[in-house]
Parts: structure tokens; sequence; C-alpha cells
């Protein structure tokens, strides 16, 4: 009888091994295709607008002709656009996030807000830039500026943004709340001397993500109205902008050949400064993380 227990367990190991690395080959070749696709689609990208490529194109401005046309006006309304939806939503969004996990009650209406939030981040981005043209554009009056662009794309990444900073807030251990409490701290001493210090490595992440996702995205801000070509670099917050997705966007839906090389090129700009600003962010992330 004994030795029939163990041929059975030592059958269901046998199965759990192999059900192992059957799995591990699956998430292999699942990493390998997305690996392959993406290289595939950055070797496409390089060789069609590398040759493009010079500080010329970088510093010049739109124009009809692809041998003279830069992104210089949409580098800068990016950098700009980015500095508003990274100041806004960031605020709001740990603010947010602080107040539902620490202050907030546990109640229906609570949860009712948690699981709305949880769905907004799943919203299509078209459905925010029609909300940034009624308030932003139409009720507050600001026009199709700059700043109405900035507010748009922050509510498109605000709910990411505290999602992930609940989440950050959850994993911090209640122990360290506690002997801080213990230590005669006061509630909001915990929270900005125990609590942020140990989540802010997960909010960082959050952040990142979130900001990510915004310098790529071109529906909202086409219906809130940055220009597809514009001659003179944004002065204030009221003033006309444009952006780099909404340049590329602009010369990939023109016939001549040429316009997709000046498309590559700007594409290549997008993901330079994508990585330069998620490594920055990167960056500051495991310096706190060390620090922890």
């Amino acid at each position: 009888m004994l030795g029939q227990n163990e041929q059975g367990i030592k059958k269901r190991m046998e199965g759990r091994v192999l059900t192992n690395k059957i799995m591990m080959v699956l998430f292999f070749l699942a990493t390998t295709v997305g690996l392959v696709f993406l290289a595939l689609l950055f070797y496409r990208v390089l060789t069609q607008g590398i040759g493009y490529l010079s500080w010329d194109y970088i510093r010049s401005f739109p124009a009809p002709y692809p041998e003279e046309a830069g992104i210089w006006a949409g580098l800068i309304g990016s950098i700009m656009l980015m500095v508003i939806v990274a100041v806004v939503s960031v605020i709001i969004g740990v603010s947010s996030a602080i107040y539902l996990e620490e202050y907030a009650s546990e109640n229906k209406f609570t949860d009712f807000i948690r699981v709305n939030i949880q769905n907004l981040a799943g919203v299509p981005s078209i459905v925010f830039g029609l909300l940034g043209l009624t308030f932003f554009v139409y009720m507050f009056n600001y026009g199709y500026t700059l700043i109405a662009g900035g507010l748009t794309m922050a509510l498109l990444i605000l709910p990411v943004i505290v999602v992930a900073s609940q989440e950050a807030l959850r994993s911090v251990p209640s122990d360290i709340q506690e002997a801080s409490y213990g230590m005669g701290a006061s509630k909001w001493q915990t929270i900005a001397r125990v609590i942020l210090p140990a989540a802010l490595p997960g909010i960082l992440t959050g952040t990142i993500i979130a900001l990510s996702r915004a310098i790529g995205e071109t529906a909202p801000l086409i219906i809130v109205g940055a220009a597809t070509a514009i001659f003179t670099l944004p002065d204030s917050l009221l003033a006309k902008y444009t952006v780099m997705p909404i340049q590329i966007y602009n010369w990939t839906g023109r016939p001549q050949e040429e316009w997709q090389f000046v498309a590559g090129a700007g594409i290549i700009v997008l993901l330079a400064i994508l990585l330069l600003m998620n490594s920055i962010a990167v960056l500051i992330r495991n310096k706190f993380q060390r620090r922890l």
C-alpha cells in the first residue's frame, strides 16, 4: 500500500515537472515571437528613416517638400505637452490614491469609486478626446491650445496612475506603518515619511507606463485641435501647437514614397525621446529602491 502511494506521488511530481517545462517553452515562444516582430519593425523604421535623419531635419519646421520637412515644432510641442501632463496627472493621481487607500472609509461608495477608476483605465482614448473637447475646448473656453491638449492627455493617463499608485501603497508592509505609529508619528507623518518613500518605486513604474502611452497618442489630440502643420513654437499655454505623432501621422498619409522616409525619421526621434524619458524615470526609481 505504501509503495502504491509513493508511486502515485512520484507520478504526480513527474506530471508537474512536465507541465512546468511545457509552460516554460510556451512562454519562451510567446516572448520570442514578440521580440522578433519588434526587431523587424525597428529594422524597417531604421532602414526607412535613417537616411533623412539629420540635425537640419530635427531643427526644421514642416514644409511642402520632403527634403525640406522637419520635426522641430512637433518635438518642442511634445516636450511641452508632456510637462503639463506629468505635473497634472502625477499630482492628482497620487493624491487620489493616497486618499482612497489611507483616508477614505470602507463603504460601498468608496468601492464604487475604485471600480470606476479601474474601468476608466480601459476606456478608448477617443472618448477622452471627446471629453476634452467638451470641457476644456468649449466649456472652459481654452480653445485648440496647448493647455487643452495637456489637460486632455492628463485625464487619459490619470486612471492608470491612480490604480498603479493604489497597488504600490497597498504593497507597503503594515508592520512598517504600525512601527511609525508606535513611535508617536501622526497619520500624515507616517504617509509622508514612511509609506510614500516605500511605495515610490511602484508609483514611478506606473507613471512611466502611463507617460509612455501619452507621448504616442494621436486620436485625442486630433479631436482637441493639435495642428498637423505649424510653423511657430508655442510661446504660452494658450498657443497653437503640434506634436510628433500628429506630424508622423500626417506624413504617412501622403502618396509620395519620400514622405514615408520622412515619417520613419520622425519615428526614430519619437522613440529616442521615449527611451530617454523612460531611462531617466528608471534611474530615479532605482535610486529610491537603493535607498530603501
